[in-house]
């Protein structure tokens, strides 16, 4: 009987013990994840408390302004115009109070002003695409309705205010809701890949008026109908041979697009889960490299949905979404996923490159999908990404922002290095109340670490870009110079000449986006701190399509803030 209570003592003070110590463990990683919380770096601004209209989609342009994008088709936004697009009055106490045309759908964010003008459409772009063309006109194509096959151009100008959206005579072939758009090496030309329930691709501006769309059998092959596509808004990447990658659901193709062949189909990128809308992830190629003669292409592909996540999300069940992300070199000939885990889950996350090399992931929920109240949980901490790291030690989890950036939001990087960030609507009109997520009109910043004034003391300043012969566009394979103020020693180990061609971002991606990191053939510093530089232009369009690029010098991982620099075919 002794032997018995003494037994039963002993086991209850080793399960006191095991209780305490688990509590002990609990306590200490609660006040550790505390700490790491309020050590965590990068920094939040607001700038505007009404930024006019849903940030579905945005462009930088090289007038330093960005192009905020929604839909018509929710009637109302937070801009109300006094006038309609063709002159008439509005009046918006009675009968004009749900007329879309008596309200800005589109509208110019001035980033040193920090102001925003209305801009106006007249066709629905809800959903639609875009690119940048070598003048720095952005190209939007496709949308809603009646919008599904135009094709619109906004050619940015000086702060006349003049310059304004126009929507071109000629229509694509197909309707294109949900499809992705490229710029290609060929001058000026952009191909469209995809839309609901369209299986095709076309080229912008067409070669002959009898050119129509291409049917795109890998798109048969990826699309699942039960799951609203799950292969729509494909990722398109231009490889430095001339080829395009072009990723949907959870498979890939390397794609001839002036042969119309498939040129490699790649293995399926592992985990269960679709990458491709509904289910959302993001995709950048890492930046390209002078030292491989940009030959080595690698891109990376993070988040998405589980299986099952659309439908569920259908019945208010919204399932924890992938924290898988995978990388693969798509050129040379060995082809495989690297795959490795990000802190947490993320849904229509959005992939920055910034000048450092390393990739923002920001924006997106940790539960469900895309679509109208289709997710829950937002992911409200960016993730910074370090690719040269080792594995394991690459990802960082950012401070956290306050506003949750959900279903038609967006983000892009600024010449300041500054990251903005807008938008966020899950709802089919524009809500403010009584909704789990409001609709969101605020405008914010994100301010990486390395952006902090404790580093103004590595950082190039004044940066200025010069040529033999004086003119602004830089041909492909010429030196050019480069010249900024750095105070200390420099090391040409230390400092890394970038150029980053700005996107078109929509719906977790940044169609276009690609940095490359370029040759710096010489370098002198006088006693003065001037550093002159001279820097040799990538060597094709292949590696570069020609076009504006934001040009930053990286200090020891500490960029200047960038200029624009044109590269051209001449």
């Amino acid at each position: 009987m002794v032997q018995r209570n003494f037994l039963s003592f002993l086991i209850k003070c080793i399960v006191f013990l095991l209780f305490f110590l688990l509590l002990s463990t609990e306590l200490c990683n609660a006040a550790r994840e505390l700490s790491s919380r309020g050590n965590r770096k990068g920094k939040w601004q607001l700038l505007l408390k009404n930024a006019g209209v849903v940030a579905m989609h945005m462009a930088l342009t090289h007038y330093d302004t960005v192009v905020i994008l929604d839909q018509i088709g929710s009637q109302q936004s937070g801009y109300r115009l006094k006038r309609r697009l063709n002159g008439t009055k509005c009046d918006h106490r009675y009968r004009d109070s749900e007329d879309w045309s008596c309200y800005a759908h589109s509208v110019e964010y001035d980033i040193m002003r920090n102001k925003i003008r209305p801009l106006h459409i007249n066709s629905d772009t809800w959903c639609s695409s875009g690119s940048i063309l070598s003048d720095g006109t952005i190209i939007q194509t496709g949308g809603y309705g009646g919008g599904s096959q135009r094709i619109r151009y906004f050619k940015p100008c000086d702060h006349n205010g003049r310059c304004d959206w126009k929507q071109n005579k000629h229509s694509l072939s197909d309707m294109r809701w949900y499809a992705s758009n490229l710029l290609l090496p060929d001058k000026d030309r952009v191909i469209v890949v995809g839309g609901r329930r369209i299986f095709t691709y076309e080229f912008v501006p067409k070669l002959s008026s009898r050119e129509k769309a291409y049917d795109l059998p890998f798109l048969h092959k990826t699309y699942e109908r039960r799951r609203e596509g799950n292969n729509l808004y494909p990722f398109l990447h231009l490889s430095s041979d001339g080829n395009l990658f072009i990723f949907a659901n959870r498979d890939s193709i390397l794609f001839n697009y002036k042969r119309r062949k498939v040129v490699k189909t790649f293995p399926r990128i592992p985990k269960d889960g679709g990458r491709s809308y509904p289910s959302t992830g993001s995709s950048v190629i890492l930046p390209l490299d002078h030292e491989n003669g940009f030959q080595k292409v690698e891109v990376m592909i993070c988040g998405g949905a589980a299986p099952g996540a659309y439908g569920a999300a259908n019945e208010g069940k919204f399932l924890k979404g992938l924290s898988s992300c995978g990388r693969m070199v798509i050129t040379g000939n060995r082809h495989k996923w690297k795959m490795e885990n990000m802190p947490g889950p993320r849904v229509m996350g959005d992939m920055l490159i910034l000048p450092t090399g390393h990739i923002l992931i920001i924006n997106g929920a940790k539960r469900g999908c895309a679509g109208w109240e289709n997710a829950a949980s937002p992911a409200l901490e960016p993730y910074l990404y370090k690719p040269k790291k080792r594995q394991g030690r690459r990802f960082t989890v950012l401070k956290a922002a306050k506003i949750p950036r959900m279903y038609h939001s967006s983000a892009i990087l600024l010449p300041d290095g500054r990251v903005l960030v807008a938008g966020s609507n899950p709802n089919r009109r524009y809500e403010f109340k009584n909704v789990k997520y409001p609709t969101e009109l605020r405008l914010q910043a994100f301010v990486p670490d390395h952006m902090d004034q404790k580093f103004d003391h590595r950082r190039a300043h004044n940066l200025s870009i010069s040529t033999s012969n004086g003119e602004e566009n830089i041909g492909y394979g010429r030196e050019f110079g480069v010249h900024f103020w750095l105070r200390g020693k420099i090391s040409s180990n230390d400092v890394i000449f970038s150029v980053y061609a700005v996107p078109f971002t929509t719906h977790s991606l940044s169609m276009n986006q690609r940095m490359l990191r370029l040759k710096c053939k010489k370098m002198v510093k006088d006693e003065n701190g001037l550093v002159n530089a001279i820097v040799e232009a990538p060597p094709s369009a292949n590696v570069a399509p020609a076009g504006y690029y934001l040009l930053t010098v990286v200090n020891g991982g500490i960029p200047s803030k960038s200029e624009w620099i044109r590269f051209t075919h001449k």
